[in-house]
Parts: C-alpha cells; structure tokens; sequence
C-alpha cells in the first residue's frame, strides 16, 4: 500500500504536525493565521466517500458534523470554527484541545478520584442539556470523544453521529459503538436525548470502575446483556462509591424510558447534590466544586437572564470563600478592582457606624469598582452578619469575558440600581 502523503498546507492554514489518523480520516495541528490561534483540522480521506457499502454513510456524517460549524458554542463542547467541501479536500475545523480523551482513565490502573467523576460527568450533562436544547442528539457518546483538558475539565466532540431535529431528520442506523449504545440504539428504534443519557450513564460506570457494565465475547451477546441483563453496581468493583452514585447510574442506565431520567436537568441535580451530601465535608472549607458554584449561580436572582455558557464562564473567573460572623469583607477608604455578590448569608452596609443596607442571597456589594471601570475608592464598611459564602469577580477579568457575559452584568447592575433607587425614594417619601 503507497504511503499516503503529510499535508503541509490545509486551505489557508499552515500544518505544524500530524496529530493522528483513523480508518475514514486524519487529523493535522494547524495554525489559524487569520485569528491567531492553533486548530485541529479533520481532513477525510479521499477514498471514504467512495466506499462502495459505506461512502453515502461518511458522507452524511461529515455533512452533519460540517453543518454545526459556529453553532455549539459552550465551554463543554469542542467548537467547530470552519468545514471545507471541495474537489481537493473535505475538512473539518475545530478547537484544539492537547490533553487526550478520557479513555485513558478507564483502565483500573488510572482511574480518577469518584469526586472528579461526578464533577467530569456533571459538566458532561449540561453540555449535552445545551445541545438538546438546539435539537442535537448526539448518539456517540463515549470517553474517546470526551476530551481531557484537566481537573476535572472536559469538552464533548465529535457529532458527526448527531441526530439534528431542525434538519434532514431521516435517522442513520449502524452508528454509535455498541458497548456504550442504549436498548432502543441497538433495536434501531427512533432517538432522542435519552439515549444520550443512557449513554452518559455508561461513561458514568467506566470511569468509576475501570471496566463496562457488560462483559460480552461478540456483539450479539452485548445487544442481548443491553436489552435485557441488569449490570452489578458500581460499588461492586469499588466500595468506596457511595449509595447514591450507584443509583444514579442505575436511573441513567434504566432500559425502561419512563423509569431512565427523562431531562438532563434531573441527572444534573442529582449528581450536584450526591457531590454536596459525600464530598463536600471532605474538601477544605474555602474549597467549591464546580457544580457547586454553576447550581448556586443558577439559583441567584442576579444571574437570571446569564447563558448556561455565561454561568461557567462567571464560575471561571470568580473566586469563591466562606466568611464568618464579624468578617469585615470592604473597609470604607479603601482602594479596590473587584466586586462580589453574596452567594448565601447575610452581610450588613455601614458608613461612620451608620447601617445603610442589610443585603441577603444574590445581591451584589462594591460595584462601583466594575461601573466606574477601574479601581474605586470604597465608599462604606461591608461586615457579615451570619456566616457567609462570598463570590468576588475581578475587574480586570470581566474587563477580559465575553461580550456576552459582560453585557448581562451590565443588565443585572441596572436591575439592581434601580431597585435601590426606588426603595430610597420610598424611604425619603416616608411611605
């Protein structure tokens, strides 16, 4: 067989180095010289959409793939900047993310900390939840197309397998890898978002335990465990898991629809809240999980009209503490570049002794230093009344965040503002 050929230029940008290949495609890291970033690039084989069993197959799946080039947009999912069909190349533009799959900690060897799984599978399900809600199912969920990029961070790839409501929505069968698929996958039953969260669920399992739920010589005996055989717990191969994470994969797993969960916002809450009973006691007090901070942004009246997106994005660039009872959080006189919002508590607003403000959950204090673009002298004492989770945002990092996220901060103040205005006027009216 010829050695096929190392691209050096793709379209318009310049490869830096072959990354890898598969049985339909390669991958090159590339430079964007135009956005001044570095990409990976997809490039079909020129024989795949020949073949002459599965070319129209390969072809359907770069199409779709290439159809949500700029549209999935969330800090989970690995964007796709650009795709490129012509009589040269076929090619997929997309995020450049170094750090592998997570295919590497389902080995027994390897396996991560069962509060980094939950935490991992937690921001797994809001992306998939982003998704859904733009009518894409994504029907190949599994750790090899989870990019790893850390901690606990992760982005979901490779739709090409997707299933798209607002497009051509004649389903592909004989997609998917088999081991992760759910019953009505492998029967070739119509889909939706359930199968991805069955699918979740096995990930879910894999990670915990270092090994799949079924165990299978040959694809006939997994579609029959799949569809009928109920896999042992987690806990099983690793005592430590606790109870509810056990259950919480059999409620993922179900084969029965109505008894899986039905939305991605029920898992979601239930592994926030297995992570807040098990593992929040063990974890520093300063220290917040990630699901933590993106549930109590949820909750806060400030961040209503924020994007799932805008949230992260919000959790990313803020730091999170516990204050106690009589901390003095902001001294009048003194100079600051951030603000906060109170994430649960009470704190108390005093100028020369006097109390101007008592402010409860959601209501932001020392603003001036965001809405007057730079550092601010305080203008009054902030002391905790009742034990207090403070979020403080840097200035000169929302000064860095998207439009997106700025501009719904600017709304939030506005809100705010003018709540306090009109509650001035009534005192000064004395009603």
């Amino acid at each position: 067989m010829t050695a096929r050929p190392t691209l050096t230029q793709i379209g318009k940008y310049p490869v830096l180095r072959k990354l890898g290949e598969g049985a339909t495609s390669e991958v090159y890291l590339s430079h964007d010289p135009f956005n001044d970033r570095d990409v990976a690039i997809k490039v079909a084989f020129p024989e795949t959409f020949e073949d002459p069993e599965r070319g129209k197959l390969y072809r359907k799946l770069f199409l779709t793939e290439a159809s949500l080039a700029g549209k999935l947009q969330h800090p989970h999912i690995c964007q796709i900047f650009d795709a490129v069909a012509d009589d040269q190349l076929h090619y997929i533009v997309m995020e450049y993310v170094g750090g592998g799959t997570l295919e590497r900690f389902c080995r027994t060897e390897m396996l991560l900390p069962v509060d980094k799984v939950v935490e991992i599978v937690f921001k797994c399900t809001r992306a998939l939840e982003y998704a859904h809600k733009l009518g894409v199912t994504h029907r190949d969920i599994k750790p090899a197309n989870i990019l790893y990029l850390g901690d606990t961070d992760v982005k979901i790839t490779d739709f090409g397998a997707a299933l798209i409501a607002s497009g051509d929505t004649t389903q592909v069968s004989a997609i998917g890898s088999p081991a992760y698929m759910s019953p009505e996958q492998v029967k070739e039953h119509p889909l939706d978002h359930q199968t991805d969260i069955y699918s979740v669920g096995v990930v879910m399992y894999h990670l915990l335990t270092g090994r799949l739920p079924f165990q299978a010589v040959n694809n006939f005996s997994l579609i029959y465990q799949i569809t009928n055989v109920e896999p042992e717990p987690p806990s099983t191969f690793r005592p430590e898991i606790p109870p509810a994470l056990n259950e919480i994969v059999r409620h993922a797993m179900a084969k029965d629809l109505e008894a899986r969960y039905r939305t991605w916002e029920s898992f979601s809450l239930d592994l926030a809240e297995a992570f807040r009973a098990q593992y929040k006691g063990a974890h520093k007090a300063q220290e917040f999980a990630d699901s933590d901070k993106f549930e109590t942004l949820r909750k806060l009246a400030f961040f209503n009209h924020f994007s799932d997106a805008e949230l992260w994005e919000v959790a990313r660039i803020s730091s999170w503490r516990h204050a106690s009872s009589g901390e003095v959080l902001m001294k009048e006189g003194e100079v600051g570049d951030f603000f906060c919002i109170l994430a649960d508590g009470q704190v108390k607003v005093t100028k020369k002794g006097k109390l101007l403000n008592l402010l409860r959950s959601g209501e932001p204090f020392g603003e001036m230093a965001y809405l007057t673009k730079g550092e601010q002298v305080r203008g009054a004492d902030v002391t905790v009344m009742n034990d207090a989770n403070i979020i403080s945002v840097p200035t000169p990092a929302l000064s860095q965040a998207s439009d997106g996220c700025r501009h719904k901060f600017d709304r939030a103040f506005m809100e705010i503002l003018v709540e306090r205005l009109s509650m001035a006027n009534l005192r000064l009216s004395g009603v």
